[in-house]
C-alpha cells in the first residue's frame, strides 16, 4: 500500500495533462507483436522500444501479471483491457502517450501545463549521494533528470550524455555494464574505469542501464546539452552467482564481433572442478571450440590451434604458463579477477602475436568505500584476499593462495614411481588504483607465482611467473580516451638434478619480455567509435643452460645462444554502426619484427636440406644489431545483419602473425618447454580466419541458440624430423621441419540464462591437419600428405547444467564426451643388422580411446542479509563420478624383451571435493 501511495504521489507531481485523451492521438502507434506468456514489465520494455508510449508503474507487484497474446496493428487501449481483464489493476494514458498504471483507480492528472519547466532546473553535472541511507529507488527510476545547460549549444540537435556507473555497496566502477537509450537503443558499455558516454537527441529520453550481475536501472531525462549524470546500482550478494556466459541481453545478436565468450566470475563458480577450486582455464573449457589433450594439460587449444597459439593477458601482462600443479589448477586466483574475455573468431585490433586466440583476464582493483575481503578452505589450497581504500583516492587489492598438502600424489596411478615426491605452489597479487582527478587514473598491478614439484627426492622441477605493469588512463575529454602502459614479464624454469654428487646438475630456461603499450579510443558520433594507438615488445631469451652443482661435479658446462627480438605494431580500427540492422567492425595492424644480436648464423648450402653436412659457414652479428627482418599487415573484419530483434547472422575474417614458437614433443605444454623466436631460418607462423554464424533467441531472450562455421589456414608451423633433439640445441633449424596446416569446424550452442533450471548445452565439430610443407627440402612426414595434429579431436560435447532448488541451495553438473587425441603406434617388428627393431605407423594414425566425464557439484550458500559479519557458502561434490579411467596417454615400454602397452590416467577414481568459502 505505501509504494501505492509513493505512485500516485509521483504521478500527480510529475506528470502534467489529463488522462482524457482522444483515441486518434494514440492511433499513430499501434501495437504488434507475439507475447509468449512473459510478465509485464518485459512486454511494457518492448512496446516502448517500438513505440513512442512510456509506462510508470510498480514493477515487483506487477511482476505477476502475465502477458500471453498476439498482437497485429491494434491500440493500446485494446491490448491493455485485454491482459487487465479481470484484475484489479487500472490505466490511465495522457496526451504525452505516457501510461500510468495503477491499482484499484485509474488516476486523475490535472497539473499546471508549465509544471516541468517551472520545476527543474539546468545543470551539467546530476549526481547523488545516499549519506547512508537506504535509497527510494522507485523514486530516483522515475525522478525527471534535467542534464546539460540549453544556452550553450543552441544549433546543436544533439549532446552528449556522460558520467560514472558505481555499485551501491562497494563504490566500485561497475566495468562492462551496458547502457543505452530506450526508443532508439543507441548503446555504449562501461569501461574500466565505470565511465560512459552517449551522444544522443535534445530531449525526453528513458535509459536504461543493465549491470553485469543481472540487475537493472533507469533514469528519464531532459537532455537539453552536453552534461554527466551519475548512475548507483544496486548489488545482489552473489558468492556464487548466477550462470551467465554473457551478461548482456542480446550481446549475442547485437555485437557485431563473432566467436567472442565473456564468462562471469559468478559462472566460474558454479562449474565442479577438480578438488572444488574456481579455474578460469577450466570454465573456458566448457566453451564450444575450446578443448585440451586431457586431464591436468597445462594450456587449451581453440579451434584446431596449438596451446602456445593462445595469447593469455592479465590485464596486459603476458602469461607463459598458465596453471600451477600440472594443469590441475589455473594461475589465476578468482578472487582478484573481475572478468574473463575469450576471442577465439574475431580478434580486437589492439590484439596481436598469436594465432588461436585471446584470453584477457581482467583484475579487481578494491572497492573504495570500506576495507571487505574474501577467501576459502578447500581439500588442497587455501586463500585470503583482502580490498578496500587507502585515502580517499586510492583503493588495493592484495591476495595469496598456497597449497598445504601433498596427499594428492597418492590419488595418481602407480604412486609408486612418486614415493619420496611432492607438489606445491603459491601466488601473490598486488593491485593499486590512484585516481588523480577525474581525468587521470593510475593502475599499478603486480603478480607473482611459483612451482615446485618432484617425482623422487633426487630431481626438483620447479617454474615461476613475475610480472608488474603500471598504466596511466588519461580521459582527454567526453569523446577521447588513452590508456599508456609500460611493464615487465618473466617466465623462467629450473631443473636441478641431485642423485649423483659426480652428475648433479642445474638446468634453467628464462624468458624476459618488456613491453610499451599505448591505446586510444575515440567517439566520432553514434556510428563511428575508433580504436588506435601502438605496442612494442622487446623480447629476451635464454633458451637454456646446463650447469653443474657442487664441487664434486664432473658435468661439462653447456648452453644455447641468447636471442632477443624487438616487435612493434602500430593498429587503427572502427566500429561503425551503419544503421539499425547492419554494423561492421574492420581494421588492420602492421606488424614490424627485428631479429637482434649479439649471435651467430649458420649459413647453409642453397637448395639443400638443413644439415651438419650442408653447413657452409657461419655469420656473427655484434650486439643491437639487426640480424634479419620480418614485417606485415595483418587484417580484421566483422559484420553483423539483424535480421529482427531477435536473430541475426554474422561474418568475419582475420589474418594473424605469430614470432614466438615453443619448442615441445609433447601434445600439451610442460614446464620444461622452451620458447623460440623467428630466426632467420625459423619463419613466423600466419594464419588466415575466416567463420560465419546465425544467432537466434528465444522466450524473450532466455534462451539463446548460434551456429559457427569456421575456416583457418596456417603456414610456417614447427613440427620435427624423426628422432629430433630438442633439448640444448644450437642447431634447432637441422630438426625441424617447416609445416602448414588447416582446421575448420562447426560449433552449436543453445543456452538457457534464466529460470531454476539454467546453463548450456554445446557441440563442436573440428578438424585440424598439418602436412609438411611442399618446398621442404628435408623429411616429409607421411609422404608430405595431411595427418591429424596432436590435439585433433572431431567430436566434442559439453553440458553445463544448474539446478536452483532456492536462492541459496543449487546444485551444478557438467558432462563432457570428446574424441580421443591421435598417437603414433608400434605396429611390427623386423630384424636390421643383427637385432631387433620395431616399425611405427605413419604419424598420429591412431587415437587413443574417447573421453567421457561427469562432475557433480552442490553449493550452499547462507542468509543474504546484507548487512552481516561474513556471507559464506559451502562448495562440494565429485569430480569424475562415473569413476572412468580416462586415458591421458599411452606409452610402450619393453618387459622382458617384449613391448608391452600402458595407458596413463592421471585421475582413474571419483575426487570428492569440499570448500569453504567466506566473503567479509
Amino acid at each position: 500500500m505505501k509504494k501505492f501511495f509513493t505512485l500516485i504521489f509521483i504521478a500527480l507531481v510529475l506528470f502534467t495533462f489529463s488522462a482524457s485523451v482522444d483515441a486518434q492521438e494514440l492511433a499513430e502507434d499501434r501495437i504488434s507483436g507475439v507475447f509468449l506468456d512473459i510478465p509485464f514489465p518485459r512486454f511494457a520494455d518492448q512496446v516502448e522500444r517500438n513505440s513512442s508510449f512510456r509506462f510508470y508503474f510498480d514493477t515487483e507487484n506487477l511482476q505477476a501479471v502475465r502477458v500471453k497474446l498476439s498482437a497485429d496493428q491494434n491500440r493500446i487501449q485494446d491490448v491493455l483491457d485485454i491482459i487487465f481483464e479481470n484484475t484489479d489493476w487500472k490505466y490511465t494514458i495522457d496526451a504525452q502517450k505516457r501510461i500510468f498504471i495503477s491499482r484499484d483507480q485509474a488516476l486523475e492528472l490535472n497539473l499546471a501545463d508549465d509544471f516541468f519547466e517551472k520545476g527543474s532546473s539546468e545543470l551539467d553535472t546530476v549526481r547523488y549521494e545516499s549519506d547512508g541511507e537506504e535509497l527510494d529507488r522507485f523514486f530516483l527510476r522515475n525522478k525527471l533528470w534535467v542534464i546539460g545547460n540549453s544556452q550553450k549549444s543552441k544549433s546543436a540537435s544533439e549532446a552528449v550524455l556522460s558520467g560514472i556507473v558505481t555499485g551501491l555497496e562497494s563504490g566500485k566502477p561497475s566495468s562492462g555494464t551496458l547502457i543505452f537509450e530506450k526508443k532508439n537503443y543507441t548503446q555504449a558499455i562501461v569501461d574500466d574505469q565505470g565511465r560512459y558516454s552517449l551522444t544522443l537527441p535534445k530531449g525526453r529520453h528513458t535509459i536504461l542501464v543493465q549491470s553485469m550481475g543481472g540487475v537493472q536501472e533507469q533514469r528519464q531525462i531532459n537532455l537539453l546539452g552536453d552534461g554527466t549524470l551519475d548512475i548507483t546500482l544496486e548489488e545482489n550478494i552473489y558468492s556464487l552467482g548466477e550462470v551467465v556466459v554473457s551478461s548482456e541481453k542480446l550481446s549475442n545478436i547485437n555485437r557485431p564481433e563473432m566467436g567472442v565468450q565473456a564468462i562471469s566470475m559468478q559462472s566460474l563458480r558454479k562449474i565442479p572442478t577438480a578438488l572444488g577450486e574456481v579455474d578460469v582455464i577450466k570454465g573456458i573449457l566448457t566453451l564450444p571450440g575450446v578443448k585440451t589433450v586431457g586431464e591436468a594439460s597445462v594450456g587449451f587449444n581453440v579451434r584446431g590451434g596449438a596451446a602456445d597459439q593462445n595469447l593469455i593477458l592479465f590485464n596486459n601482462a603476458t602469461i607463459y604458463n598458465p596453471s600451477h600443479l600440472f594443469g590441475l589448477f589455473s594461475a589465476f586466483n578468482s578472487d582478484v579477477v573481475e572478468g574473463v574475455e575469450l576471442y577465439k573468431g574475431s580478434v580486437p585490433v589492439q590484439y596481436g602475436g598469436r594465432l588461436s586466440s585471446v584470453l584477457d583476464v581482467k583484475p579487481k582493483f578494491g572497492n573504495s568505500e570500506k576495507i571487505s575481503g574474501s577467501g576459502g578452505i578447500g581439500l588442497l589450497t587455501s586463500r585470503l584476499m583482502l580490498e578496500g581504500p587507502i585515502g580517499e583516492n586510492t583503493t588495493f587489492v592484495v591476495a595469496g593462495r598456497s597449497t598445504y598438502s601433498n596427499w594428492l600424489l597418492n590419488l595418481l596411478e602407480d604412486n609408486t614411481e612418486f614415493t619420496g615426491g611432492g607438489a606445491s605452489f603459491y601466488d601473490l597479487n598486488l593491485n593499486v588504483q590512484h585516481k588523480i582527478d577525474d581525468n587521470n587514473t593510475l593502475r599499478l598491478t603486480s603478480y607473482l607465482s611459483s612451482d615446485t614439484f618432484q617425482f623422487d627426492p633426487d630431481t626438483t622441477f620447479s617454474y615461476s611467473n613475475k610480472s608488474v605493469n603500471l598504466a596511466w588512463v588519461h580521459y582527454f575529454n567526453d569523446r577521447l580516451e588513452g590508456e599508456f602502459v609500460a611493464g615487465i614479464d618473466n617466465y623462467q624454469f629450473q631443473i636441478a638434478g641431485r642423485d649423483d654428487p659426480s652428475n648433479a646438475f642445474d638446468f634453467g630456461f628464462n624468458i624476459n619480455q618488456q613491453h610499451l603499450r599505448a591505446n586510444f579510443s575515440y567517439e566520432l558520433d553514434n556510428q563511428h567509435t575508433f580504436n588506435f594507438g601502438m605496442n612494442s615488445i622487446y623480447y629476451g631469451i635464454r633458451p637454456g643452460t646446463f650447469d653443474p652443482f657442487g664441487e664434486n661435479s664432473i658435468v661439462i658446462p653447456e648452453s644455447v645462444d641468447r636471442e632477443q627480438a624487438l616487435e612493434t605494431a602500430l593498429y587503427f580500427g572502427d566500429n561503425f554502426e551503419v544503421n539499425d540492422v547492419f554494423s561492421i567492425n574492420y581494421g588492420a595492424r602492421y606488424v614490424l619484427y627485428n631479429y637482434l644480436g649479439p649471435g651467430t648464423v649458420n649459413n647453409y648450402a642453397v637448395g639443400q636440406p638443413k644439415s651438419e653436412s650442408t653447413l657452409v659457414n657461419q655469420s656473427e652479428f655484434g650486439r643491437g644489431q639487426v640480424i634479419n627482418s620480418y614485417h606485415g599487415p595483418e587484417f580484421r573484419v566483422s559484420a553483423r545483419y539483424s535480421l529482427d530483434n531477435f536473430s541475426s547472422v554474422k561474418a568475419s575474417f582475420n589474418t594473424m602473425r605469430q614470432h614466438i614458437h615453443l619448442l615441445t614433443n609433447t601434445s600439451a605444454i610442460t614446464p620444461t618447454d622452451v620458447w623460440k623466436l623467428s630466426d632467420p631460418h625459423v619463419r613466423p607462423q600466419l594464419g588466415n580466419q575466416f567463420s560465419i554464424g546465425y544467432y537466434k533467441n528465444f522466450s524473450v531472450n532466455d534462451l539463446e541458440t548460434s551456429v559457427e562455421v569456421y575456416h583457418r589456414s596456417m603456414r610456417n608451423l614447427i613440427d620435427y624430423r624423426s628422432g629430433a633433439s630438442l633439448f640444448l640445441n644450437n642447431t634447432i633449424e637441422q630438426d625441424i621441419l617447416n609445416t602448414e596446416g588447416r582446421a575448420y569446424g562447426a560449433e552449436f550452442l543453445v543456452r538457457k540464462n534464466n529460470g531454476k533450471l539454467n546453463g548450456w548445452v554445446s557441440y563442436t565439430f573440428s578438424r585440424s591437419l598439418w602436412r609438411t610443407s611442399p618446398d621442404e627440402l628435408g623429411e616429409q612426414i607421411n609422404d608430405g600428405a595431411y595427418y591429424p595434429s596432436n590435439f585433433d579431436q572431431p567430436h566434442d560435447i559439453m553440458v553445463v547444467a544448474n539446478y536452483e532448488f532456492s536462492k541459496r541451495i543449487n546444485t551444478s553438473l557438467n558432462a563432457n564426451y570428446s574424441t580421443g587425441r591421435p598417437i603414433t603406434l608400434p605396429i611390427a617388428k623386423f630384424q636390421y643388422a643383427g637385432s631387433e627393431r620395431v616399425y611405427f605407423s605413419d604419424r598420429n594414425q591412431y587415437r587413443i580411446p574417447d573421453y567421457f566425464r561427469i562432475d557433480l557439484a552442490f553449493n550452499m550458500e547462507g542468509n543474504h542479509k546484507v548487512r552481516k559479519l561474513a556471507h559464506a557458502s559451502w562448495s562440494f561434490g565429485v569430480y569424475n563420478l562415473l569413476g572412468r579411467s580416462n586415458p591421458y596417454s599411452v606409452y610402450f615400454t619393453p618387459v622382458n624383451g617384449i613391448l608391452e602397452g600402458y595407458q596413463l590416467s592421471i585421475f582413474a577414481s571419483p575426487i570428492p571435493f569440499i570448500t569453504y568459502n567466506f566473503k567479509f
